[in-house]
């Protein structure tokens, strides 16, 4: 009684309690419904996690990656504060090696799930009429291009190479020819650090590679090699490899299709080694064209770079698939200079004395250049190209093309405009 008394409020009423039949059904309602929110939460919680399952998306993953990164910056650097012998050093150099190594895989598998595994969907009346403007030579496999290369090294007095280094290097090109995963051969990652690398190369086979291989190779070729010898690699073997796994399958594979975006890693030796040698081909399909294209427009490109593609591409012989990589290009939107657009209206306006029905391609390639650049044109260019409608007129494109050219004011007009209101002012 002491501590009821205690425990309540001066003047609160006594609590007095029920029967005990009434107390125990108390406690069993307390305990059921504690029993059933305990059952909801948890199956609230299951659902959750359901959701969470099903759709956990890119972003969770790349901040799970991120803050990876930042515990591996914290553990490189509590090493290199605690630790400076030779042990420590080879320690940071593996966590940086593992690192690489995750970082290329996980981007591997991020890109697999947007990657479009589909026959490439080309128009029969598109590829026909771009047919009718090949002139090159008929293509070369990769195969026959490594032996006669392989011809031409054995040939040459300077060919010395060590017994054992061809033979371990033997070794390596099977290892690539069965490769899908995994760690490269160490012997295969100091190729860009030899001087005759490409003669060790040829010996490895690259015909034979696998395609997760030539990713691989890729990889290596252009974060090692400056630009010239990328383009050397990306020339001689890369495309090549590209072309016949197109021709074959319609598409391409999906670790082509990421080497050739590692190969944008270096700009200037991605058009010197694959668009222009490609586009100067004269061999060039629209298939190749679309799906080479499609790196360009997916990927950001350095304007210098595009510019100077572009002017080279501008100058070159027609053969089809330019009108593919020019307007890819041109419908980035950069701000050209002149003498580019200069080349690319000379491009067009030289068409005027060709007597071949061009195709819708090269209609559209037009009808983005006047899109994006038309303010950029000289009042005599834009006449020029007026003037080019009537030798060329596409029935649904044409109409558009003219209508933009009659509607905006030239570079030249724009600047006596300038003029005028300056001498106002």
């Amino acid at each position: 009684m002491h501590k009821h008394s205690k425990n309540r409020r001066h003047g609160d009423p006594v609590q007095v309690p029920g029967s005990l039949t009434d107390q125990i059904n108390q406690d069993r309602n307390v305990t059921n419904t504690k029993t059933r929110q305990k059952q909801k939460r948890k199956y609230d919680d299951d659902e959750d996690e359901q959701i969470i399952d099903d759709r956990l998306s890119r972003k969770i993953i790349q901040q799970a990656r991120e803050q990876q990164n930042e515990f591996d910056n914290d553990e490189l650097l509590a090493i290199s504060k605690e630790e400076t012998d030779l042990e420590s050093i080879e320690r940071i150099n593996k966590i940086k090696k593992n690192r690489t190594e995750d970082s290329d895989e996980d981007d591997l598998n991020v890109q697999e799930d947007d990657y479009d595994d589909e026959e490439v969907s080309i128009d029969e009346e598109d590829e026909k009429a771009l047919e009718a403007f090949m002139s090159g030579q008929p293509r070369r496999l990769l195969g026959d291009i490594i032996a006669e290369k392989q011809a031409q090294n054995q040939s040459s007095p300077d060919n010395d190479l060590d017994p054992r280094i061809s033979s371990m290097y033997e070794q390596v090109g099977q290892i690539l020819a069965h490769y899908r995963s995994g760690k490269i051969p160490k012997a295969f990652k100091i190729l860009p650090n030899l001087a005759n690398w490409e003669q060790v190369l040829l010996i490895t086979q690259p015909d034979r590679w696998t395609a997760a291989s030539m990713y691989q190779a890729t990889r290596i070729f252009a974060s090692n090699m400056d630009a010239k010898m990328a383009q050397r690699f990306y020339n001689i073997i890369l495309l090549p490899r590209i072309r016949d796994d197109i021709d074959e399958y319609k598409k391409l594979n999906f670790h082509l299709y990421m080497a050739l975006r590692k190969a944008l890693f270096k700009p200037s030796a991605f058009f010197k080694g694959i668009i222009l040698p490609l586009c100067e081909s004269g061999t060039c399909t629209l298939r190749e064209a679309v799906i080479i294209a499609s790196i360009l427009a997916k990927n950001s490109v350095p304007m210098l770079h595009s510019a100077a593609a572009l002017l080279k591409i501008a100058e070159m012989n027609y053969s089809g698939g330019n009108s593919i990589f020019i307007r890819t290009l041109i419908e980035k939107r950069y701000a050209l200079p002149f003498r580019v657009v200069d080349a690319l209206v000379h491009h067009f306006i030289k068409f005027r004395t060709d007597t071949r029905d061009l195709p819708v391609l090269w209609h559209q390639s037009l009808l983005a250049f006047i899109q994006n650049y038309r303010q950029d044109i000289s009042t005599e260019q834009k006449q020029a190209l007026l003037e080019l409608l009537h030798h060329h007129f596409h029935h649904t494109i044409g109409p558009e093309i003219r209508k933009l050219l009659s509607e905006y004011k030239c570079r030249d007009e724009e600047d006596e405009q300038y003029a005028i209101m300056d001498e106002a002012n």
